[in-house]
């Protein structure tokens, strides 16, 4: 009997929350532990554009409020940018491993 290909179902929110969770308990692994993350993540996502929508909505939403909170919490405007802008470039340096493992997991899904 053939087997029939059915279009995977995933979820973008799936995929984002699998990312947070494993890259959270895998964060001892400085390359490894984001690219499993991405990984699992983009597999859960269902397919390569949602896994990309999974690295990407995350780390812009993340970086983005990191900025503004960092500004807000200091009382010193120039000082919370500075804060905010060094967090942002922390989460650019995650995005590149998880990029790589999301495209990987969503060509295996």
């Amino acid at each position: 009997m053939a087997r029939e290909h059915y279009p995977s179902e995933g979820s973008i929110v799936a995929g984002m929350i699998w990312m947070l969770v494993i890259q959270v308990l895998l964060f001892w692994l400085p390359f490894f532990g984001p690219l499993i993350a991405g990984v699992v993540g983009g597999k859960s996502a269902g397919g390569i554009g949602a896994a990309l929508a999974a690295v990407f909505l995350p780390a812009i939403i993340f970086g983005v409020g990191l900025f503004f909170l960092g500004s807000l919490l200091s009382g010193i405007p120039l000082i919370g940018a500075v804060f905010g802008l060094g967090a942002v470039a922390l989460v650019l340096t995650q995005v590149g491993p998880l990029l790589l493992g999301a495209i990987i997991g969503g060509i295996i899904a």
